[in-house]
């Protein structure tokens, strides 16, 4: 246990070696499944169980552990810390995608369309793909993807897409709404709060798992159309992923508040939670002005 002036020292733990064999199982699954392995999905699923069910023991520990009282406030700042630079990672891995969809189109499209100057892309539109029109949504000269002829419809920004922008910025809201519960010691406020974070955030994945079936089964609008459908799918789809990490994690954090956890002086755990919703939220209003608007 924690003192005052020394530092927690955890007992020895068996759970990162484990979460990293998981994790391992997991990506390899992935990988022969992307390459038609028949045991692919198997050993995909089998990995991500495994991940799951330490990562749940893991924390159930932590979350014991803090409970009782077994961190002091230079293990708190550590925690802090630590979310602070894993939100850090969580950016860098955003404004990767990001870069690669102003390549595309700021860059690449205009070089095949025919700008740029004989090294480049005049060259390259006169004895490799004449006639092509750099317009963007493309699925490229080649017209990759999309309907039996190359077609495909993009996707608005006015739909679903903008109710999933309210959505989200409402999750924000309210979340915020919970946090003030909690350092009022307001129990009911901040159950309410989260659990209506929770409700929208489950929401927005649902609105988007139908815009994916849309895209699909309606517009020609898939993975595999060019570099628009691959740009378009990688940043919504990882976003999505995000979003419902982070609807997990504040269930988690409403079922602890609902249990009495948390003080207004000690609920790192609802903060850090807290924190990566309002990541998530920025990214959304960065993708629906770059991928949906513009």
């Amino acid at each position: 246990m924690a003192t005052p002036g020394s530092y927690y020292l955890p007992h020895r733990a068996n759970w990162p070696i484990g979460c990293s064999i998981g994790l391992t199982t997991l990506l390899a699954g992935f990988a022969n499944f992307l390459n038609g392995s028949s045991s692919g999905s198997a050993v995909m699923i089998m990995g991500a169980v495994i991940l799951a069910t330490l990562l749940f023991c893991w924390f159930t520990e932590v979350v014991g552990e803090s409970e009782s009282g077994a961190y002091n406030h230079q293990v708190d700042i550590s925690f802090r810390w630590g979310m602070a630079w894993f939100i850090a990672s969580e950016v860098m891995f955003f404004a990767v995608f990001f870069g690669s969809l102003y390549y595309a189109r700021v860059l690449s499209l205009p070089w095949l369309g025919g700008e740029g100057d004989a090294t480049l892309g005049g060259l390259t539109n006169e004895y490799l793909w004449k006639g092509f029109k750099a317009v963007w949504p493309s699925n490229g000269p080649g017209h990759v993807g999309g309907h039996a002829d190359g077609s495909f419809e993009s996707m608005g920004a006015f739909g679903i897409p903008l109710l999933n922008t309210l959505i989200l910025l409402s999750s924000g809201a309210t979340v915020t709404w919970a946090h003030h519960g909690l350092l009022a010691n307001n129990r009911a406020q901040l159950i309410q709060g989260l659990a209506a974070t929770v409700g929208l955030g489950f929401l927005f994945v649902g609105f988007q798992a139908y815009e994916y079936h849309h895209a699909y089964a309606e517009l020609g609008l898939t993975l595999g159309t060019g570099i628009y459908g691959s740009t378009f799918f990688m940043l919504t789809g990882f976003h999505g992923l995000h979003v419902t990490i982070g609807a997990i994690m504040l269930t988690v954090m409403l079922f602890r508040s609902m249990r009495g956890h948390f003080t207004p002086k000690h609920h790192f755990a609802f903060e850090a939670a807290a924190w990566y919703w309002h990541f998530v939220d920025v990214v959304w209003l960065g993708l629906f002005i770059f991928v949906y608007m513009l």
